[in-house]
């Protein structure tokens, strides 16, 4: 099986990625993602500009995508090694910088939890158990990613390869990179936090 069958499943991968509910939803309620929140569409400022409810939307979109890209490049190409992660990476980055949006898209975080579905359940459910404990004792998601991002490739290294573990660092880097504002905003105090989001003080039908 050569390099060609790494092509398909990258491809697969990104164009997955790059369908984004955020944007959709978005586009059927008239509100401008970039303008308000944190400016990024993703389900997090979904949340803070449309409500609980796209936000969880968002996030399941995201996720499920991820999750059908490893899946369909598995089934497609069960002897490719490193195929499941090499496409959930793809998908990521594919989220992350959509062609159609010249290449600013969300922060992968959703697609990137999927991916560690899909590839880990086991190890994925314990991420999203301290994911929600972080979340609840911070007050900020982004904390919670930093966990994710940086924990999942070092279990692949100490568990499985240190080549999948390479190859995940780079959506792991990208996502710490895109994520830089809002750990400035943290340090700052000015953050949106999970608790103020949910109470909706920040809705763009409230303004």
């Amino acid at each position: 099986m050569g390099n060609w069958a790494y092509l398909i499943v990258i491809l697969i991968g990104y164009l997955l990625g790059t369908s984004n509910m955020a944007v959709y939803l978005a586009a059927a309620k008239g509100v401008d993602l970039r303008a308000g929140g944190s400016g990024n569409p993703g389900a997090s400022n979904a949340m803070i500009l449309m409500g609980w409810r796209a936000g969880v939307i968002v996030g399941l979109h995201d996720i499920g995508k991820a999750v059908a890209a490893v899946l369909l490049a598995k089934t497609l190409f069960p002897a490719l090694a490193f195929g499941g992660v090499v496409t959930g990476v793809a998908c990521v980055l594919g989220h992350m910088f959509p062609f159609y949006m010249k290449f600013r898209g969300g922060k992968g975080f959703a697609a990137y939890l999927g991916m560690t579905i899909a590839l880990e359940w086991k190890f994925a459910l314990v991420l999203l158990a301290v994911v929600a404990l972080v979340t609840l004792l911070t007050d900020y998601i982004v904390v919670g990613t930093m966990a994710t991002v940086i924990s999942f490739p070092v279990y692949c290294a100490v568990t499985h390869s240190v080549i999948a573990a390479a190859v995940l660092c780079v959506a792991s880097g990208m996502i710490i990179y895109k994520h830089r504002a809002n750990l400035v905003r943290i340090a700052r105090g000015t953050e949106i936090g999970l608790r103020s989001a949910n109470r909706g003080e920040h809705r763009s039908d409230r303004k």
